[in-house]
């Protein structure tokens, strides 16, 4: 059955134009667009986007859902998460399956696809955690690359549970080098952090806030300069994640600088909150618990600032939903026991929108640093990322004067809080199409799950 939309009169904004045109969308993917009303094409729906932005839907390449963390698991199903994330104008997500200690990569990857298959609402890819380097590892890794898991995450935290040392670091950076696949990192140092976590409680210091003063900026930093170097060693590419410190971007800066194939990604929490969240009285504090931890507030301009200038290139998430009730509250008593992660799927598209109107960053970079990039980044890209001929109809309409404030009451993530309550926003999704297909529909939803697809992924684009 073939099917033919046509999208009308709104603004197409992409990371490269802007301009007013029609769009034809035949059979899941984007087949021609044209001046506005010059064509009489015709179609089975007629969307008119006039007054609207039309653009391509999210790719939001750093998400857990269902992801066990400190004896709990994180509130999103991939049936709930994809499905918030499409009420937040994002159409696909790359998850993190996980090795664990002393089982494969294989056996991480199958019981991601397990989770996913059938549950999604929009399409979905996987990184792979690699927790434990060896010889088998290091051989499955070449594998993951070839079926199209590309890009492989690793954790300079968590003693005892995801972390590298430096040697395992090494060793998989220099098998990305020959395979094409991407290290992202996660740069603290985990085991110096360990210290002055042992040291906090000790003084009897547990609110939430205290997360925040031992995962110290500066650890991040030598963290991350430690993976920049490691990676030179290795002759490897390196993406490290979520970057909170503006020592953290000093280093990425100097490293891109040198010519190095550096990237960051940056998360709307560390653009939006601060310190200030962590230290919230009665527990509240424990809402904002995340690693890297929030910064304050003085670090948020430096982020800014690396998002327009190019040394960080990805704004991502790292949603990892865990409710106040029952599971944040785990904490109570001992910062270091409250799971670690922020719902966020859903805000991501609309507070990038208020940085446009805000001045932070233009129309254009908000398309690059959330669509576009990300799926060149992780090898998606014509067919993610944009609107143009042949790229699967992935599109967005969206209203840049409907005004919302932001609301627990209101989101449709699983999960009893959210990190932006009470904020006002300017922009809206209003419908939203995956591959052709009605997801959101002028504020309804209305796909289903199943209809999200698992998505292959060639190695990064920015190294071809």
């Amino acid at each position: 059955m073939s099917s033919r939309t046509v999208i009308s009169g709104g603004l197409v904004i992409t990371a490269s134009d802007e301009i007013h045109a029609d769009v034809l969308i035949e059979d899941g993917r984007i087949a021609a667009l044209a001046v506005p009303g010059t064509q009489n094409w015709t179609a089975d729906r007629t969307i008119d986007a006039t007054g609207k932005y039309v653009i391509p839907g999210g790719v939001d390449v750093h998400t857990h859902m269902e992801l066990p963390f400190g004896g709990t698991f994180a509130s999103d199903t991939f049936e709930t998460g994809t499905r918030a994330a499409a009420w937040g104008g994002t159409t696909t997500i790359v998850d993190f399956a996980v090795q664990s200690v002393g089982h494969s990569l294989r056996e991480g990857l199958d019981a991601w696809h397990a989770k996913a298959e059938g549950n999604c609402a929009i399409d979905y890819g996987f990184h792979m955690i690699v927790s434990d380097v060896n010889e088998g590892t290091l051989k499955e890794m070449d594998h993951l690359v070839e079926e199209g898991v590309t890009s492989f995450k690793q954790f300079m935290a968590y003693p005892g549970v995801f972390y590298s040392d430096d040697g395992q670091i090494l060793r998989a950076m220099q098998r990305s080098a020959e395979n094409g696949g991407l290290i992202m990192m996660h740069a603290e140092n985990g085991i110096a952090i360990d210290v002055l976590v042992e040291q906090a409680l000790a003084r009897g210091e547990t609110d939430p806030r205290y997360h925040g003063e031992v995962r110290k900026a500066l650890l991040e930093a030598e963290a991350t300069h430690r993976a920049i170097k490691l990676a030179q060693v290795a002759g490897a590419p390196l993406y490290v994640v979520h970057v909170s410190a503006m020592e953290a971007v000093a280093e990425l800066a100097r490293a891109r600088d040198e010519g190095l194939n550096v990237f960051g990604e940056t998360c709307p929490q560390y653009l939006f909150l601060s310190t200030d969240n962590l230290a919230e009285p009665d527990f509240e504090g424990s809402k904002y618990v995340c690693s890297t931890p929030l910064r304050p507030k003085e670090h948020q301009a430096k982020l800014w600032q690396g998002l327009r200038t190019n040394d960080l290139q990805v704004v991502s998430t790292d949603h990892c939903p865990f409710c106040f009730v029952g599971q944040k509250e785990l904490g109570r008593g001992d910062f270091s026991k409250i799971p670690n992660g922020l719902p966020g799927v859903e805000n991501r598209m609309d507070l990038l929108h208020q940085a446009v109107v805000d001045g932070h960053i233009s129309r254009r970079r908000w398309i690059e640093i959330a669509c576009a990039t990300p799926a060149r980044m992780f090898g998606m890209y014509p067919k993610k990322g944009t609107i143009a001929p042949g790229a699967d109809a992935d599109v967005v309409i969206y209203d840049p004067h409907a005004e919302q404030i932001v609301s627990a009451e209101t989101h449709h993530m699983n999960v009893d809080y959210s990190a932006y309550e009470g904020k006002r926003l300017t922009g809206r999704v209003e419908t939203v199409l995956s591959r052709g297909e009605l997801v959101i529909t002028e504020r309804e939803y209305t796909g289903r799950a199943g209809h999200g697809t698992y998505t292959p992924r060639s190695t990064c684009q920015y190294l071809n």
